[in-house]
């Protein structure tokens, strides 16, 4: 079997006008991806959004670093405020609702519960400390319910 030489030209020429369609479709397609710019403005646009990421990764670091700052001084921050009033002398008709406790606390339960005793002639203010819901010093009963009621608004255990 012989191949015809004319044959093998025609195939060799449709091979070729296919590579040079696809060279020509190519070079149409860099174009229009290079249009307005050069391979050097090409390369500075890559340096530029790299600069670009790093700033962002910068930025976000120090974001982090912002809000653990904020969240540590939200833990301090005082959280639970209550205030009952109450009447210490309730069978001598002395005083009236005029008696207070107060707590500050944290959510941790740190921070002050400040009471107040009003009668006819004197008025006591008393201030604790706590720590951990707790005070080293007696506390009375309302100031104990008023601990316990800032305790449940900052749902701490």
């Amino acid at each position: 079997m012989v191949i015809d030489p004319l044959f093998i030209a025609y195939i060799a020429g449709g091979v070729s006008l296919l590579l040079f369609i696809w060279i020509i479709r190519l070079e149409m397609k860099l174009r229009k991806f290079m249009s307005g710019k050069s391979a050097k403005s090409l390369e500075d646009t890559i340096i530029l959004m790299k600069k670009e990421i790093t700033d962002l990764k910068r930025f976000e670091e120090e974001s982090i670093s912002y809000f653990k700052n904020v969240e540590m001084r939200l833990h301090r921050s005082i959280q639970g405020i209550k205030t009952i009033r109450f009447n210490p002398f309730k069978g001598t008709g002395d005083g009236g609702n005029q008696s207070f406790a107060t707590s500050f606390i944290d959510e941790s339960g740190d921070g002050v519960v400040i009471s107040s005793l009003h009668s006819r002639d004197r008025v006591s203010i008393f201030s604790k400390p706590l720590e951990k819901f707790k005070s080293n010093f007696e506390l009375t009963d309302e100031e104990k319910e008023v601990i316990e009621e800032s305790k449940r608004t900052i749902g701490s255990k």
